[in-house]
């Protein structure tokens, strides 16, 4: 195989009548990258998620917020129709705090890729430097197929006393 060839994989799509047929989704391509950046509001301040005494300082929660938001622009547009990408595993270290009004940037590069499961690597950074690194982990599957699944555990609670 030359550099220009992709490998594709297999996945299975219900169509509208029900059957199952095969369906090819490109290889997410290992180095693959995107930046993505936010000037930092009120609402991503810390404040916004429960620490009364950190008004002015970008939240980690936001942090990871905007890692996943960068995730899914590099992946979700190469899936085929019905396909996207959850979040299955996230590890993040918040090194330096960024403040009100600074932007904050944030690049994930793909590391890994087995055909399901992504593998996906974070810099975040402001102005000054480097604030926070981490690893996010994303697997392919059916949009539809996840949203019935999730209907069906939502139908169990309705029927349990707590």
């Amino acid at each position: 195989m030359n550099n220009l060839e992709v490998k594709r994989y297999k996945y299975s799509i219900e169509n509208v009548k029900g059957d199952v047929n095969m369906m090819d989704i490109p290889k997410i391509e290992v180095g693959k990258s995107i930046t993505v950046q936010r000037t930092v509001k009120k609402e991503d301040t810390a404040l916004n998620y429960g620490s009364g005494k950190l008004e002015k300082l970008f939240a980690t929660p936001s942090l990871v917020a905007l890692m996943i938001e960068a995730s899914v622009k590099l992946l979700d547009d190469k899936l085929p129709e019905g396909f996207i990408t959850i979040g299955k595993k996230v590890e993040i270290v918040h090194e330096k705090p960024t403040q009100l009004d600074e932007t904050v940037s944030v690049k994930v590069e793909v590391k890994n890729y087995d055909g399901n499961k992504i593998d996906i690597d974070m810099i975040a950074y402001d102005e000054i430097g480097i604030v926070g690194r981490g690893s996010h982990q994303r697997i392919v599957v059916n949009k539809k197929s996840l949203l019935e699944k999730a209907e069906k555990r939502a139908e169990k609670l309705k029927n349990m006393d707590f």
